[in-house]
Parts: C-alpha cells; sequence; structure tokens
C-alpha cells in the first residue's frame, strides 16, 4: 500500500515551523574566507592568479629573466674575454665535460688535447689527452675585462685549469672562446628587442591613442598611413632602410640606428590595436565625466583610457620582441646590421655564410640555438600573458 500524505482538512492552517536560533541579518551574505579572497583580490592579483596556472608561460619567464639577469654579469659569466684569441686552438671543437675519471669523482674537467695538421685536407685534427685532467676554477682570476666598458676586473665564474684550455662551445677562426661570444652576443641582442619595442610602444600608443579618440578625419589618414606602411615587405625595407646608414657611425650609433628602424617599422599593428581599444572605451561614462570635467584629450587618453587595457599592451610587449631579435639578427647576417667590434648573435652567424665551414665546423651554428630558445620562450609568456590580461574569463 502506497503512503499518502495526509493533508489538513479545509479550512486550517498547514503545519510550519520556525527556527529558534538568533537571526543574523548577514549570515546569507557570509562568505568563506577563500571565497574572500578571491572577492577582494584586485585584477593584478587575479592575473598573476590565472598567469600561474599556464606553467609553459610559468618557466619560459623564469628563463627569461635568467638570461636578462646573465646580460647584467657577462664578462663575470663568460671564462674568457671577448677578444681573447688563443692561436694554438683555431677552430677547436666543443670539449666534453667530465666529473669521473678512472672511476674517481674529481669534480667537473676537461681533458688536454693535442693537435695535429692534417696535410692531406689541411684541417687541424684534436684529440682528448686522457692523462690530462684539467679541473675547471669557480670564482677564479682570469682574463682582465672592463665591466659595462667601465670598471676594470678579471674575475670569473669559471675558468680554465692553469695552463689548460676550456672551450665548452668551440672557438672560431681566430681562435675566440663561442661560448664567451655568446654570453657577450646575448647583451647585445636581448636589449635590441626591448629598446626597439620602447620605441614601437611610444609611436604605437600616441599615434593609436589619437587616432582613437579623435576620430573623424583624423583616424581616417592614420588608417590609410599603416595600411601603406603593412603593405610594404618588411625585409626589404629592413635592408633599405640599414643600407642608408653611413659606414663612418661608430659601433654605438650604428647599434642605436638598427634599434630605431625596428622600433620604426612595428608600430602599425599596435597603433591599430590602441585605437580599435580607445574607440570603444572613449563612450564610456567616466570618459564623457573626464571631458565635463575640462580634462585634456592628451590626460584623458593618459590617465584613463590607456591604464585600462595596459594588460593587452603587456602581452602585445611580449609578442613583438622577438620579432625585434629576429628582424636584428637576419639583417646581421646578412651584413647591413651590426658590425664588429660589436657582439651579437647575428654577427656570430656571419661566421657560418660559408657551406664549407658549417660543414666542417659545425659549431658555428650554436649561436643560432639561444636565438631559438628565446623566441619561443617569448611566444609562450606571450601566450600566458593574453590568456591572463582577462582575468574573469
Amino acid at each position: 500500500m502506497n503512503d499518502v500524505t495526509l493533508l489538513p482538512p479545509p479550512g486550517q492552517p498547514l503545519p510550519h515551523y520556525i527556527s529558534t536560533a538568533p537571526f543574523d541579518p548577514a549570515l546569507s551574505e557570509a562568505m568563506s574566507e577563500q571565497q574572500k579572497r578571491v572577492h577582494m583580490a584586485s585584477q593584478w592579483r587575479l592575473m598573476w592568479w590565472k598567469f600561474k596556472r599556464h606553467r609553459i608561460a610559468l618557466v619560459s619567464g623564469v628563463i627569461l629573466a635568467a638570461l636578462y639577469l646573465m646580460i647584467v654579469v657577462a664578462e663575470f659569466l663568460a671564462p674568457y674575454n671577448l677578444a681573447t684569441r688563443n692561436m694554438d686552438n683555431i677552430y677547436a671543437p666543443p670539449q666534453a665535460l667530465h666529473f669521473f675519471h678512472d672511476g674517481a669523482f674529481i669534480g667537473p674537467f676537461v681533458y688536454g688535447r693535442t693537435m695535429r695538421l692534417n696535410m692531406d685536407n689541411l684541417k687541424r685534427e684534436y684529440t682528448d689527452d686522457h692523462n690530462n685532467v684539467q679541473p675547471l676554477r669557480f670564482f677564479c682570476r682570469g682574463d682582465a675585462y672592463k665591466f659595462w666598458g667601465v670598471v676594470d676586473g678579471d674575475v670569473h665564474f669559471v675558468c680554465p685549469a692553469k695552463g689548460g684550455q676550456f672551450f665548452l662551445f668551440g672557438t672560431d677562426r681566430l681562435g675566440r672562446d663561442m661560448l664567451s661570444r655568446i654570453i657577450y652576443g646575448a647583451r647585445i641582442s636581448l636589449t635590441i628587442g626591448l629598446l626597439g619595442v620602447s620605441v614601437s610602444f611610444i609611436l604605437g600608443i600616441v599615434i593609436g591613442g589619437i587616432a582613437g579618440y579623435r576620430g573623424g578625419i583624423v583616424d581616417l589618414f592614420t588608417q590609410r598611413i599603416i595600411e601603406v606602411l603593412q603593405s610594404l615587405p618588411s625585409i626589404p625595407l629592413w635592408l633599405a632602410l640599414a643600407a642608408i646608414m653611413p659606414v663612418t657611425w661608430s659601433p654605438l650609433l650604428v647599434y642605436f640606428g638598427i634599434t630605431f628602424i625596428l622600433g620604426l617599422l612595428d608600430w602599425t599593428g599596435l597603433a591599430r590595436a590602441v585605437r580599435s581599444k580607445l574607440l570603444a572605451l572613449r563612450e564610456e561614462d567616466y570618459v564623457l565625466a573626464a571631458q565635463l570635467m575640462g580634462a585634456k584629450g592628451s590626460r584623458i587618453i593618459a590617465r584613463h583610457l590607456v591604464p585600462g587595457f595596459m594588460s593587452h599592451l603587456i602581452a602585445s610587449a611580449t609578442i613583438s620582441i622577438p620579432g625585434m631579435i629576429l628582424g636584428e639578427t637576419a639583417l646581421s647576417f646578412l651584413g647591413l646590421g651590426l658590425r664588429p667590434p660589436i657582439t651579437s648573435w647575428g654577427v656570430l652567424l656571419q661566421e657560418a655564410t660559408n657551406i664549407n665551414v658549417v660543414a666542417l665546423y659545425p659549431w658555428l651554428m650554436l649561436p643560432v640555438a639561444p636565438v631559438i630558445v628565446v623566441i619561443l620562450a617569448f611566444n609562450f609568456l606571450g601566450d600566458g600573458l593574453r590568456d591572463a590580461a582577462d582575468p574573469y574569463k
């Protein structure tokens, strides 16, 4: 027999119950500690929490931070001075790093080498001498240098044994250590991207901000200029602008010239992004309130509109920097960018323009490895920042 809910006779009220607990009007609005932490967090903190969930982007950020810290103390980290020549080790292949010798732990060391000139092909042949163990020295005195070209010093993080050699990445045609030159070259290749993006951002924010805020004929004229610049092929335009720089310029002027060229040609995409954002934000109530209070257009753009999408600008910067680095590397590789004595990764790759040299001495292609690592790290970091830029999605 099924249970039947018994209802009271007609005219009698339904039974009801009243809680005897004290009434707390804030009880229904109470939040847990975790909910309070999220609810009260600022937008930047929410962005950081979301960015941490992107593991590849987080690792890429750590790698880039380590590389940019490395260029600050490049002279200390490099085993040799930038211009030190080892005439007895021309085109020496990379040395293997060992820790054990005959079953005994010695620590990081390399074996000494003997060189023989092959008279059939005139190639230098290097052979490890396993009886000549050369332990590496750390925090040691070695080649003299000028720290950032100002302070004299000779302390290095790692040095070869006294009277020994340590060429982890081999040497070039003048016997210069490739590892040291790659570390020194990172200072130019990495900073040129930051300076180029700074120029690009100034132009993009100013021009795009004016076009988006003013609209009308100003916006129309700006968009036509951007379309013309974007229709020009990048590489030939880079080559043309780099070729007109006087050969009498000092390496420092060439460095700033290349930086300005890269920034001058990369602002169009950012200007369009800024313009589209400002077209939407200028209709907000707080912009109208600022106008009614007499604020100038430049102040409204700088103090009210640009901070509204600063996270988007940061993500755009991380995506633009790899293009700057590749541009400098391509120009220097073709001989139209930086020139010795300035050393960058592109300048180092000039050694690899001869296919015979690459076939015989493939370690001269090693400067391309940090280029690939940095480009991938910036792209992954840009993806993570772009996802974290809108933490409410």
